[in-house]
């Protein structure tokens, strides 16, 4: 289950009406390679590609709708759209653009603190994460925050890859939890009720820092002049 959650509170504050396309319905969870079609991206002055619980490797879905979405993000990098890539959607841009993405040594799950170079841009956090891949840098690109485990956020023209999820809120979280049927993240050391407990602790601070994320995004990233 991924959503807008507070990303799209902090995109709608900045003026921008909220246009939400599920790729995969709860239907097809269980078999989710199939054939989808992608709005065209240049209605559009940003898309927001978010999560989701494959890797974006997986064989079946690169054979179907990733190949898809790849092709979307070239085509919106190509007309000059924003793009924001949250996680699943942060690996798929560095996969589209000459970059890869492998499972990580060690899985990030729970509130992270970041070392950033730009932290008006990327703030140090604390950040959520729940990934299990990471990605090398596309070339061209900037990596402008990791953690030790993984890069976590790069920028490439008016792309910004997101390795964690600003979005996440406690009903987020607990769409989530209740999702973690195979109990990943206990299985990983990663109890459910510490994860709640540190979400409501750190939403109220999050919800400042993703609605800074955006604006940043915005006035650096999308708006910035490619020639400076």
């Amino acid at each position: 289950m991924c959503t807008e959650a507070m990303l799209g509170d902090a995109f709608a504050e900045c003026g921008f009406d909220i246009d939400t396309f599920e790729v995969v319905p709860p239907e097809r969870v269980e078999a989710p390679a199939g054939h989808v079609t992608f709005p065209d991206p240049t209605a559009y002055d940003v898309i927001v590609p978010l999560g989701a619980r494959w890797p974006v490797y997986e064989q079946s879905l690169v054979d179907t709708w990733v190949t898809a979405e790849m092709d979307m993000m070239r085509k919106a990098a190509d007309a000059g759209v924003g793009i924001l890539g949250v996680c699943f959607g942060g690996q798929l841009l560095a996969q589209t653009f000459g970059g890869s993405v492998a499972r990580a040594e060690t899985a990030e799950v729970g509130w992270f603190e970041l070392d950033t170079d730009d932290a008006g841009l990327i703030a140090p956090g604390p950040w959520f994460q729940w990934h299990f891949d990471r990605w090398t840098v596309p070339p061209g690109a900037t990596e402008i925050a990791r953690t030790s485990r993984s890069s976590q956020a790069f920028v490439l023209g008016r792309a910004l890859a997101l390795q964690f999820h600003p979005e996440v809120d406690i009903d987020l979280l607990e769409g989530w939890l209740a999702d973690d049927r195979e109990g990943i993240s206990g299985k990983l050391g990663y109890n459910h009720d510490d994860l709640r407990l540190r979400t409501k602790e750190l939403v109220d601070d999050a919800a400042v820092r993703v609605r800074e994320l955006v604006r940043a995004f915005l006035d650096k990233v999308v708006r910035a002049d490619p020639a400076s």
